[in-house]
């Protein structure tokens, strides 16, 4: 099974291209930044270097990128929705939170800024891209609903194997799971996983096609095999369908994620963000700083 912590480099990017908190100035350009014996570096100096470097051009379109999202996005994305988001990473990755940002060449205040810029760009598609009625009635021919389901994780498919012949012996799955399974988190809980639908992002697509195959009560007949390892997998339950309309959400909320994934749509979004900034670039040097986004001639 997929672990349920998300890696936390994943946050940092906007329509594929990695965030920075660097900055370029030219005011106060005879201004020090820093000397050395015999001489010194001007803040002009420095900006007319960094403009130069890839770096520095990407450091600037995101800055832009940032402020025209906040410009227009920033009232849909609340300080407190930032935090409960960065919680929630804190509390997955518990002792190595702090490890992990620092792999990334993140502190927690660039990680929540790297965190609110997609919530952000999240904000701008649901503004800019409406799903359609057909984008649902293709989702819902695929969605399954929430089932709840019990889980042994093994290393070697011969183990599932004698796993499956054991509970057709009438062994229990509970104290099979607590012998066997490599899942900590549900090995001692009968191996049973919290409700999920076909919308879930954190299981393996192998696993939950297996799973969603099972009807109430039924074990995989042989070893299902994902990312972790071998699973046998028990339905506990599986409800009917039911209606679109008790669904519409969870769909909905689908269709977007897998929109925020590819970045052709983003590039889309963001390059419709800047045409509505009215974005002006002053430097000739820079004049194609945007142009992943948008046409050189799109900008002033």
């Amino acid at each position: 099974m997929k672990s349920y912590m998300k890696k936390v480099a994943a946050v940092v990017a906007v329509a594929g291209v990695a965030l920075s908190t660097a900055a370029c100035s030219n005011s106060g350009n005879n201004a020090t930044v820093a000397s050395y014996k015999g001489g010194k570096i001007t803040q002009q100096q420095y900006y007319d270097e960094m403009k130069k470097s890839q770096a520095g051009k990407s450091a600037l379109a995101n800055m832009i990128i940032n402020r025209a999202l906040e410009q227009q996005y920033g009232k849909y994305v609340s300080s407190k929705k930032v935090d409960k988001k960065y919680s929630n990473y804190k509390k997955q990755y518990g002792s190595q939170f702090s490890a992990v940002l620092q792999q990334n060449g993140m502190t927690a205040s660039t990680f929540k800024q790297n965190l609110k810029t997609n919530l952000l760009s999240e904000a701008a598609l649901k503004h800019i891209n409406k799903i359609s009625k057909k984008q649902e009635q293709q989702a819902w021919k695929n969605y399954q609903p929430k089932v709840t389901v019990q889980h042994i994780l093994v290393a070697k498919k011969s183990t599932a194997e004698s796993i499956i012949k054991q509970l057709k012996d009438g062994k229990s799955f509970k104290s099979l799971a607590k012998k066997y399974s490599l899942d900590t988190a549900t090995k001692n809980k009968a191996g049973k996983l919290p409700a999920f639908d076909s919308t879930d992002n954190t299981l393996d697509s192998a696993f939950k096609t297996a799973a969603f195959k099972l009807k109430t009560g039924e074990v995989t007949e042989s070893p299902v095999k994902s990312q972790s390892g071998y699973h046998v997998i028990k339905m506990i339950s599986h409800p009917a369908k039911g209606k679109f309309a008790d669904h519409k959400k969870a769909i909905d909320d689908e269709i977007y994620a897998s929109m925020a994934q590819d970045q052709a749509v983003m590039k889309d979004v963001i390059a419709t963000v800047l045409k509505n900034a009215g974005v002006s670039i002053k430097d000739n040097d820079l004049k194609d700083v945007l142009s992943a986004y948008v046409s050189t001639g799109a900008t002033k």
